[in-house]
């Protein structure tokens, strides 16, 4: 006779309970294993070099003129003040020179804030516009990775600045004498010109280096007639839009102490950038399944420069002439004139041609004064032109308005190179003794580091 199998028995409480203390003391050791691991994963990291920098702009200014420059004579006679923390910037650089690679990041904090601001707009009709762009913001202005190939090349990936222009290399407060940038260049490209892309640079004997980038092309719906192509900087959507893309090419020579000059050029369509495909070429042809059945209308930018650089002994001196051309301009005009207030663009026509001429001199003067040689005090001169309607089409009133000059006297001191303070007075004429000149005295201070 078989005996009858015996029932499973239900684990017991107890014993469950029981379990518990072991459990906590496997995860106990796991743990003080895993922990004991990390130090030797850690030590096995190569070790990066890295470095803290950064600078800061603190601008107070006052004008004897009204703001709003678009009335029959110019703008009017006032008295006001303007303060403005007007950039702080951090810099991180990291590099693993084993492997000859380096990253940077830069980041800028605008106007100390964030968000957007409103603005009165006169020249159009003093409407109050949304400006996002410089309203405040944080912008990540640089950001790429570098490799070396070999002792003199390099490549770069990512966001960084567009090789045009002075701006492009000296940027920091400390870099030129005036309490602002150049207001010549800043009026006809974007200040600080950063995009994204590719970048070769080669240091070639003789103290020639050359710099070729492939980068993502300007908005065209952002050109106008005051700003010229200061607008079609890309910074009012979330995605850069790189369909049209721009050619950058830079030569520069330092083959003597403390001088360096050369010439650069950039080249890039700006039509099928625009937000929408609103620039294209009528035709009889249609298919609904094509967004531009006859293609686009092309408006090539190009922007031609050549630039010097002095410090030497007392002497600190800038110069730069720049000239642009924008092709089929009446079109872009045209299509820009019906584009939505929504877009915050400024919706003026915008000249065939731009031109901006500028340069400064200092002597510095503090062993002079018995200062010792970590101050540097220099007294400057500067002028600056702009005409941001250079010899435009004639179906386009060559407006004397936007032909501007700007004489300034001042002098900047600087302590170990990175505490700083500027004081200067300068003086604007537009193109037309109608117009009422503008006077500003200006005073700034900051680091860079």
């Amino acid at each position: 006779m078989r005996a009858a199998p015996m029932p499973a028995r239900a684990p017991r409480p107890l014993s469950l309970l029981l379990c518990v203390p072991l459990l906590l003391s496997a995860l106990t050791a796991w743990a003080d294993e895993a922990e004991a691991k990390k130090p030797e994963e850690e030590d096995a990291r190569p070790k990066l070099e890295l470095e803290l920098g950064g600078y800061a702009d603190l601008q107070f200014a006052y004008f004897n003129h009204g703001e709003n420059q678009n009335r029959a004579r110019g703008s009017q006679r006032d008295s006001r003040l303007a303060f403005d923390t007007t950039r702080l910037v951090l810099a991180l650089e990291a590099g693993l020179p084993e492997y000859g690679l380096e990253a940077e990041v830069e980041v800028e904090f605008e106007h100390g804030g964030t968000g957007s601001a409103l603005e009165l707009e006169y020249e159009e009709f003093g409407e109050f516009e949304q400006e996002v762009d410089k309203g405040g913001e944080v912008l990540v202005e640089e950001l790429y990775l570098s490799k070396k190939l070999g002792r003199h090349a390099s490549l770069t990936v990512g966001r960084f600045y567009v090789a045009v222009g002075t701006l492009s290399d000296s940027y920091r407060p400390t870099d030129y004498l005036g309490t602002v940038r150049s207001e010549a260049e800043t009026l006809i490209i974007p200040n600080t010109w950063d995009e994204m892309g590719v970048q070769l640079r080669w240091q070639a004997p003789w103290g020639l280096r050359l710099t070729g980038q492939l980068v993502n092309g300007l908005d065209s719906t952002g050109f106008s007639s005051q700003l010229w192509v200061v607008g079609g900087h890309q910074r009012r959507f979330e995605v850069v839009r790189a369909t049209d893309l721009a050619l950058v090419a830079r030569a520069d020579v330092n083959r003597f102490e403390g001088l360096t000059f050369g010439a650069s050029g950039y080249y890039g369509d700006t039509t099928r950038n625009r937000p929408k495909p609103d620039l294209v070429q009528q035709c009889e042809t249609t298919n609904e399944n094509v967004v531009a059945p006859c293609g686009y209308v092309s408006a090539p930018l190009l922007v031609l420069d050549a630039h010097l650089s002095l410090q030497r002994g007392p002497w600190r001196a800038k110069a730069l002439v720049m000239w642009g051309h924008l092709s089929n301009a009446e079109q872009v005009s045209q299509r820009n004139a019906r584009l939505s207030n929504l877009l915050g663009v400024l919706r003026t026509p915008v000249s065939d041609n731009a031109l901006a001429v500028w340069g400064e001199l200092g002597f510095d003067v503090a062993p002079a004064l018995a200062l010792g040689d970590a101050h540097q005090l220099s007294p400057f001169v500067r002028v600056d032109y702009a005409d941001t309607q250079f010899r435009p089409r004639a179906e386009l009133f060559d407006n004397p308005r936007f032909r501007r000059t700007v004489y300034a006297v001042g002098a900047s001191y600087t302590l170990e190179g990175v505490a700083f303070a500027k004081l200067d007075f300068s003086h604007r004429r537009l193109g037309a003794s109608t117009f009422r000149p503008e006077n500003t005295l200006r005073a700034s201070t900051g680091f860079s580091y």
